[in-house]
């Protein structure tokens, strides 16, 4: 029944999808629209520059539609799309900087992740999302991939070409830093 259930959801658009194959051009905008703010944002979250965003969605849904053959539902169409949104974004930034995401293999942070979770209970969602958006590059990219698109490490680790443990590691530095500015902040309001 379980099985059931996930072809369903994944296949929510799948009549939108067979008609972009035949470059459909309703249901191409049909699929933009129920996926551009998706897209936005999680490109907004690793370039931070409005504008490049908007090209890179666009360069996004274009590629989506010019590859929908290749589309396999074994994730949503939402997934797929994003994905390919997440590779143009980090091409973007590898061409601005190649070696952004020089993350070199250290030990990782002393804080526990209770003891960080707990300072960083005190914020808003918005306090926090404008402090990633401070955060190095490399750390705000794994930060996001991590726990604002839900990827886990193995797929981080294939998206940037590097070891799941470095993704570990940059993930776990980079909550370390996030809840030292919050704290930081916290206190400067404070005083």
């Amino acid at each position: 029944m379980r099985d059931l259930y996930n072809e369903s959801i994944k296949n929510i658009h799948q009549d939108l999808i067979d008609r972009c194959e035949n470059n459909d051009q309703i249901a191409q905008m049909k699929l933009y629209d129920l996926y551009n703010r998706a897209v936005y944002g999680t490109i907004i979250r690793l370039i931070k520059d409005p504008m490049e965003t908007e090209d890179l969605m666009q360069d996004t849904f274009l590629s989506a539609f010019a590859n929908i053959k290749n589309f396999r539902s074994e994730a949503s169409f939402g997934t797929w799309v994003k994905k390919i949104a997440i590779n143009k974004s980090l091409n973007s930034l590898r061409k601005k900087s190649p070696d952004y995401l020089d993350i070199q293999e250290e030990r990782i942070p002393d804080k526990s992740d209770n003891e960080i979770d707990e300072q960083t209970n005190r914020f808003t969602l918005e306090e926090i999302k404008q402090e990633i958006n401070r955060l190095p590059e490399g750390y705000r990219v794994v930060i996001n991939l991590y726990l604002l698109e839900g990827m886990d490490h193995d797929e981080i680790s294939e998206i940037l070409e590097i070891k799941p443990v470095t993704s570990r590691s940059q993930y776990l530095r980079a909550k370390k830093k996030l809840a030292e500015n919050l704290m930081d902040n916290y206190y400067e309001r404070q005083a």
